[in-house]
């Protein structure tokens, strides 16, 4: 159990969005604001730790031929806690994300570390998998929501930044500004892998 490069694989080297490509059905659709953000990141992060765990001290006893079905329970278990609690405790939360929360179930964020790392790993290796792993998809999420809101409204967290003067780029808060957004994120971690794989290189 490496942490530091668990911790370096979550955040950079395998952020879930910007190089495994996962999760960005919800990553475009949710990141228009810092509150939706924060909400979605931290509700995965904790359904991925919760069901890392699970799965992980499970491995041994879950028949491979139905692994993915017993994966999902145990997903679905977890979404449904955090859902509930979101709709007791922070409804406002839970009425912006909507339908999101409870297709957490099917985001391939949470089906990907179970199948690829929790199923073959220890518990305490799992449950930091599915930290790190949160907080890489977690700070994406803000980025994303920052550049958008601040852009698209002229707000951060509900608040006004930008002088009265700014005219809003209101193309950031439609769906096509998800996806530039979103791809330009993706083009730029790219850009910098390349760029420090191509400086490893050189230095041997």
């Amino acid at each position: 159990m490496n942490v530091k490069k668990q911790f370096k694989e979550g955040l950079i080297t395998q952020n879930p969005v910007l190089v495994q490509l996962l999760g960005m059905c919800s990553t475009m659709a949710i990141t228009t604001s810092i509150m939706n953000g924060l909400g979605m990141g931290v509700s995965v992060m904790i359904i991925l730790t919760l069901s890392n765990i699970i799965i992980s001290l499970l491995r041994k006893v879950i028949p491979n031929e139905v692994r993915i079905a017993c994966f999902i329970v145990v997903i679905a278990g977890f979404v449904t806690c955090v859902d509930l609690l979101l709709q007791a405790y922070l409804p406002d939360i839970a009425a912006s994300l909507g339908v999101f929360i409870p297709l957490i179930v099917v985001n391939c964020i949470i089906l990907g570390r179970a199948e690829a790392f929790a199923s073959k790993n220890s518990v305490g290796a799992s449950a930091l998998d599915g930290i790190f792993q949160g907080i890489g998809y977690t700070v994406v999420l803000l980025i994303l929501c920052c550049f958008r809101e601040l852009l698209g409204n002229g707000t951060l967290a509900g608040r006004q930044i930008m002088p009265e003067s700014y005219t809003p780029a209101l193309l950031l808060v439609l769906p096509v500004g998800g996806f530039l957004s979103l791809g330009a994120l993706i083009a730029a971690m790219q850009w910098a892998l390349a760029k420090s794989e191509k400086k490893k290189k050189e230095a041997k």
